[in-house]
């Protein structure tokens, strides 16, 4: 009985095994390996060991502005976005249909998710004659290009994701609906001001959740390239400005195609990121708070 429940549960696994390593574990596989490679579609691989590496670290000025353009991006927009979830979510907890009616509405952008369409709106939003500079215009103010201006390009981009904050807004009304009301009562009858019970109280006992909504994030936008890709028109310009790691590699690998450099750059896309999500994961011991301690 045992080994037919063992069979029949390898036979419900074995299209998700199967998947799982026809398309991601086998290419991946093969990406690192290629990363060693000198490989242009076009020719058999040839191995040239740590070449690749050498010269992203210590001759790629481009690779060198992306990954600094990337960083910027994670650290900037992750905050900010964490922040806008947090904030809203804490206002709209409640259970009136007025809350119900805003939660959708802040939500539908992450519907929208990171869609060509959004990209191409947002593009023509803080356009040379687009909305911003429109609304700048009513109250005498002149806008710049935000686009094609080095100093506000990013910004735009970054905008955009925070603009997006609806699933970790999500998480955090879950989240706070689970906080017993007793703690707050508690604290309301010792004379907690409503700082002190956010900072004692909620953001503890919603530590888990930011923890979770952190780690997505953080992934989130280091895979970003739809949006770059759209509003930089594929070039992450003007000056690099807007030259996430993940263009970067789309440029190396299917335009100039050159696959084993390519592959190079998005093994270190994949490092940042795993070395940054395990850095939360290991820093929750200090500031993750859970029920039973």
């Amino acid at each position: 009985m045992t080994k037919r429940f063992e069979f029949g549960r390898l036979v419900f696994l074995a299209p998700w095994l199967l998947g799982f390593i026809l398309f991601t574990a086998g290419p991946a596989l093969v990406s690192l390996v290629l990363s060693f490679t000198n490989y242009s579609l076009f020719t058999s691989p040839r191995w040239v060991g740590l070449a690749n590496y050498r010269q992203l670290f210590f001759s790629d000025s481009n690779f060198h502005s992306a990954l600094i353009v990337t960083t910027a991006y994670v650290v900037v927009s992750v905050p900010l976005c964490l922040a806008a979830a947090l904030g809203v979510a804490t206002l709209l907890t409640g259970a009136s249909l007025s809350n119900y009616i805003y939660r959708t509405i802040f939500y539908i952008p992450s519907l929208l998710g990171a869609s060509v369409a959004v990209a191409i709106l947002w593009k023509q939003v803080f356009g040379i004659n687009g909305l911003v500079n429109d609304a700048l215009s009513a109250v005498g103010v002149v806008g710049p290009s935000w686009i094609s201006d080095p100093r506000f390009a990013l910004s735009t981009l970054i905008a955009l994701n925070v603009w997006q904050f609806g699933i970790p807004m999500v998480l955090f009304i879950a989240g706070l609906k689970q906080i017993p009301r007793e703690l707050y009562e508690a604290a309301l009858i010792d004379g907690a001001s409503a700082w002190r019970k956010f900072t004692r109280i909620t953001l503890p006992m919603l530590s888990p959740v930011i923890l979770l909504a952190i780690i997505f994030l953080t992934i989130n936008s280091f895979q970003a390239f739809t949006q770059d890709f759209i509003i930089s028109g594929g070039s992450g310009g003007p000056l690099n400005a807007t030259l996430f790691l993940s263009l970067y590699i789309y440029q190396e690998g299917f335009i100039y195609f050159h696959m084993g450099y390519a592959s190079a750059i998005a093994w270190i896309l994949l490092i940042m990121t795993g070395t940054m999500s395990g850095l939360f994961i290991y820093s929750s011991r200090w500031w993750v708070h859970y029920g039973g301690r």
